[in-house]
C-alpha cells in the first residue's frame, strides 16, 4: 500500500523539543522512525519492511568492508540521527562520515544526535515512500553539506546520484555505482540487491 507521506505532528507552536527530549521520545517509541523537519514538526514513519531493510543491510555491509580496509571513517545504519545546519533531524538508511569529522565530535556528541552532516549517504525508496518526498529529503541533505548521496528506487530499478556541485544523475540498476573522490575505490552493483 502506498502512503502519501509520513505522518506530521506539528508541535512547533506548543514546544520546541531539545535533542534530549527528542531522544527520549524516540526511545519511548522504538517501533517508529521519528525525524524532525526544519520547521520543528515531527515526521513519524513506520519501520522499514523486510525488503527495504535487507537492501540497507547489504549496502551497510559493502560500505563497511570498504571502510574497514581503508580505516577512512565511520559507517552508520538507519538508526543514526543527524542534526543538520537547517535544524532538521534526519536519518539515512546508510551513512558514512569521514574519520576527521567523526574525531571532531566529542564523546557526548557521539552518543546523541550528532550535529554533523554525513559525507555520503543512501536512501532506499520503500513502497510507502512518495518519490517527491524522498527527493525533497535528498535535496535537503545536499543543501546542508552532504557530498555524495544515492537514492535507490527498487520499484523503478533506478538510482538517482546526487553529487555536490553537479546535476542529479539517474542511472539504472545495470550501472555499477562508484564513490567518486568521496569514497575512492568504493563500487557497488545494484543488481545484487535483494
Amino acid at each position: 500500500m502506498w502512503e502519501p507521506e509520513p505522518y506530521v505532528l506539528d508541535l512547533s507552536d506548543v514546544i520546541r523539543l531539545s535533542d534530549e527530549e527528542l531522544l527520549r521520545i524516540c526511545a519511548a517509541n522504538p517501533d517508529l522512525q521519528i525525524e524532525q523537519n526544519s520547521a520543528g514538526q515531527l515526521e513519524i514513519m513506520s519501520p522499514a519492511g523486510p525488503s527495504s531493510s535487507a537492501r540497507a543491510a547489504q549496502l551497510v555491509l559493502a560500505l563497511g568492508r570498504w571502510n574497514e580496509e581503508r580505516e577512512a571513517g565511520v559507517v552508520f545504519d538507519g538508526t543514526a540521527g543527524f542534526r543538520l545546519p537547517n535544524g532538521a533531524l534526519r536519518a539515512a538508511d546508510v551513512a558514512w562520515l569521514d574519520r576527521d569529522a567523526w574525531q571532531r565530535l566529542t564523546p557526548e556528541q557521539r552518543e546523541k544526535f550528532a550535529h554533523v552532516v554525513p559525507d555520503f549517504l543512501v536512501e532506499i525508496r520503500s513502497p510507502s515512500d512518495r518519490l517527491a518526498h524522498v527527493r525533497g529529503k535528498m535535496d535537503e541533505w545536499m543543501e546542508n553539506g552532504c557530498r555524495l548521496a544515492w537514492l535507490v528506487d527498487p520499484a523503478e530499478q533506478q538510482i538517482h546520484v546526487y553529487r555536490h556541485g553537479h546535476a542529479v544523475e539517474t542511472v539504472d540498476f545495470h550501472t555499477t555505482l562508484t564513490g567518486y573522490d568521496i569514497l575512492p575505490g568504493f563500487t557497488f552493483d545494484p543488481r545484487t540487491l535483494p
